[in-house]
């Protein structure tokens, strides 16, 4: 029995076919709506290695059974893009691209696909915090497949506003004084009032097949209790989509590949291909699923105020320090002043300083106002 407990481990390493490297993985839509089509190509990668390969220097072309053809233009990262594409609601299109090794690949033509609008995207608290829902329904009863995409923004701001900054001793470089940070004394609102941006992460899927009418209720999104993303102002951008049934198939995969593994109980991994096929090598495998589909696109906003007894906490403190070389050097550095705490006529001035994190927003976001932001 010692001896059983008490044997030697062997590290289990798994025999991984390098055939499921290096292939070309497509990913995207042709967009037959307004906006534009991008399409993003990279190659399959080990479990070892986490970094993204794009593809870069193919060519890349959305071609019509009409013999019409756009070519998508290079951008960067392996993304392949048109601004705007022109599309004849009556042809069905397919993706071509050609790699700089000579190989061909091309998706199987697909007939454009009508994507009803979203009604409403609607929220509710759960849990104590906040989960947003989408709404909709197909007039034409066309529509029984869907795939979402959102982007987060929210604005957010410093615990503590700075009106003060240090004064810098020109030889030793250290700091032995504050002073107002502007002739006027108002605060610095450029590390103030920030933005931050999230997309989508994870692959939301939906289908009305087995409801008895096709109206689209979905959970999209569900925001932490507490969370920054409502201590001021939020939005929520979301873009849906009315995909086949082959392609939702191809998307469930996905999602349990990607994000459904973990566990002897979870789903195992399982091979996906799609609507992409090498024309110079047939026994090559292509990832990715391309179709003709329209964007529908609706965007809401959430402020603190619609959600009471948020209690949103930063989590600052800040500590009082004399306004003096030595003071400031034993206790002031590596935080940022902020405002004075008190000026008398007599003796020593002394002034509030925190952290850089609970002072200066653009440490976790950016400080210009989005074009879409109220």
């Amino acid at each position: 029995m010692i001896m059983c407990f008490c044997s030697c481990k062997d590290i289990y390493d798994p025999h991984i076919e390098t055939t499921t490297t290096g292939l070309l993985v497509v990913e995207g839509f042709i967009n037959s709506g307004q906006g534009p089509t991008t399409i993003r190509l990279s190659r399959s990668s080990g479990l070892e290695d986490v970094a993204l390969r794009p593809e870069l220097g193919a060519q890349v072309d959305v071609e019509g059974e009409d013999g019409k053809d756009f070519p998508l233009v290079e951008n960067r990262n392996g993304e392949y893009s048109d601004a705007q594409l022109t599309l004849n609601n009556g042809v069905q299109y397919r993706l071509r691209i050609t790699t700089t090794d000579g190989k061909q690949y091309a998706s199987e033509y697909t007939p454009v696909k009508y994507t009803p609008l979203i009604d409403s995207i609607t929220w509710q608290r759960e849990n104590d915090g906040l989960r947003l829902y989408t709404n909709g329904r197909d007039p034409q009863n066309d529509a029984k497949y869907y795939q979402w995409k959102y982007e987060e923004t929210w604005e957010f701001h410093s615990a503590y506003h700075t009106t003060l900054k240090y004064v810098i001793d020109p030889v030793t470089t250290n700091p032995i004084g504050v002073a107002y940070r502007y002739p006027d004394m108002t605060s610095d609102t450029t590390i103030y009032k920030c933005w931050n941006t999230l997309v989508s992460s994870t692959i939301l899927l939906g289908t009305t097949e087995n409801l008895v009418s096709n109206v689209v209720f979905l959970p999209i999104q569900y925001i932490e209790p507490n969370s920054e993303k409502l201590s001021v102002l939020y939005s929520i951008n979301l873009r849906q989509y009315a995909i086949s049934k082959e392609n939702y198939l191809f998307l469930q995969k996905m999602k349990k590949n990607t994000e459904q593994l973990g566990t002897i109980f979870d789903p195992q991994p399982s091979e996906i291909s799609g609507n992409i096929h090498c024309l110079t090598n047939s026994g090559e495998i292509a990832i990715g699923f391309i179709e003709v589909i329209q964007e529908q696109v609706k965007r809401i906003f959430i402020s603190n105020s619609q959600v009471p007894d948020w209690n949103y906490n930063p989590g600052c403190t800040f500590v009082e320090i004399t306004d003096d070389p030595l003071s400031i050097q034993q206790y002031g550095i590596g935080l940022i002043p902020t405002i004075y705490a008190k000026v008398p006529l007599f003796g020593p001035k002394t002034f509030y300083a925190s952290t850089p994190s609970c002072v200066d927003c653009t440490l976790r976001g950016v400080h210009q106002k989005p074009d879409f932001w109220p």
